[in-house]
């Protein structure tokens, strides 16, 4: 194994020594982010290789009129609010979903979207809200339980829906070219759901390199080296390196589910704004488990904080860093930006394993140690 990680770094540093201009790449995963930065690779990487965190990060993509729209629901009469942990903290217009919970509303945390649905069964009292969110990953439990809640007829049970899908936002970067990419590494968890070939048209349509990989160091390496490889060809190819768990065609079981509980509709995304077909809402059959057209909500408009670069983050704009919150008021125990919430947010990679001064995003090439030394 070390021999193998010895090599691969030993190939990158070749490969990029032939490229006539700095690449820069993207991983649209969260778990690819943090792997990034603990495992030490980004101090092994060549300096004219640069890896951007995307909008992978499913805390961080969910758009503020979202949160506050969870957090007056937690505060309406008999309902109890569920969803995942790092929800709590994210800040909206009207404080934080704990604030709400620490002030007397009923905000639980799950692991499953199946427990959701358990806690209404044992309340039949209340309503229970889900604060549905992710990326394919996830939503497939949610529509399973959906299913589920129809066919036993759970009448007090309804979902927020904050269900966000990975292609139409890797497309949305690519066309307000905004930020320049060389290719994608795209993340392994959703590609087991929607299958390699679904990121067919950022290849096709924009002629960008797709590497699908795991989040280990070696698949990590091979990806980017693969990237490399590909740029320097003048190639733009969709490739899986984690055919291990990763299909061509994906998960068809968790597909059908989707298909069945869920359409695709515009929604919005924070910092990018409203996506056409980037969301999932639910279908019409399942309408009346809507927890926004069951409680009546209007939902508001985005206010996020003016000094706060979270959304330029998420879009590979620019470092953590370099927002002037970073680490001056903005942290994982005081969170201004959702980006400083999740523990897959970048802000929250770069504050736990990045954070000396002089490491800033333009750096010099290095002296490289062995890849084992720095990863084991």
């Amino acid at each position: 194994m070390t021999a193998r990680l010895d090599n691969l770094f030993r190939e990158l540093r070749e490969a990029a020594g032939q490229l006539l201009r700095p690449a820069q790449y993207m991983e649209v995963c969260g778990t690819h982010t943090v792997s990034f930065y603990r495992s030490g690779l980004r101090d092994l990487v060549p300096g004219n290789i640069r890896l951007i965190s995307g909008p992978g990060c499913p805390v961080c993509v969910t758009a503020q009129r979202h949160i506050d729209a969870a957090i007056a629901l937690s505060r309406e009469p008999g309902v109890i609010l569920v969803t995942y942990g790092d929800m709590l903290r994210v800040p909206g217009k009207l404080g934080s979903l704990e604030a709400t919970r620490a002030a007397g509303a009923q905000v639980r945390v799950i692991t499953s979207a199946r427990t959701a649905l358990e806690i209404a069964v044992a309340n039949p009292e209340a309503t229970v809200v889900f604060l549905a969110v992710g990326f394919e990953t996830t939503a497939p439990a949610t529509a399973a339980t959906l299913l589920e809640a129809d066919r036993r007829n759970i009448d007090n049970f309804a979902v927020l829906m904050c269900h966000k899908l990975v292609v139409p936002a890797m497309l949305t970067l690519l066309r307000n070219k905004d930020t320049a990419l060389d290719g994608f590494l795209c993340p392994g968890h959703v590609s087991v759901i929607i299958g390699s070939s679904a990121y067919r048209p950022v290849v096709e349509q924009y002629a960008k390199p797709c590497v699908v990989a795991g989040f280990e160091p070696e698949q990590m390496l091979r990806g980017i080296l693969q990237l490399v490889r590909q740029s320097l060809a003048g190639e733009a190819r969709l490739e899986n390196i984690y055919q291990a768990v990763v299909r061509s065609d994906g998960n068809p079981t968790a597909q059908r589910l989707m298909a069945e509980a869920f359409v695709a509709e515009t929604t919005p995304w924070r910092a990018l704004g409203e996506m056409p077909a980037s969301g999932l809402g639910l279908a019409p059959r399942f309408a009346h488990f809507d927890a926004v057209r069951r409680f009546g909500l209007t939902m508001g408009e985005d206010e996020d904080d003016p000094a706060c670069r979270c959304g330029e983050v998420i879009q590979g704009k620019v470092q953590p860093v370099e927002c002037p919150l970073f680490g001056r008021g903005c942290t994982p125990i005081t969170p201004i930006g959702p980006c400083m919430v999740s523990s897959e947010g970048t802000c929250a990679a770069w504050y736990k394993y990045n954070r000396p001064a002089k490491d800033l995003p333009q750096r010099a090439e290095r002296p490289h140690a062995s890849v084992t030394e720095a990863v084991t």
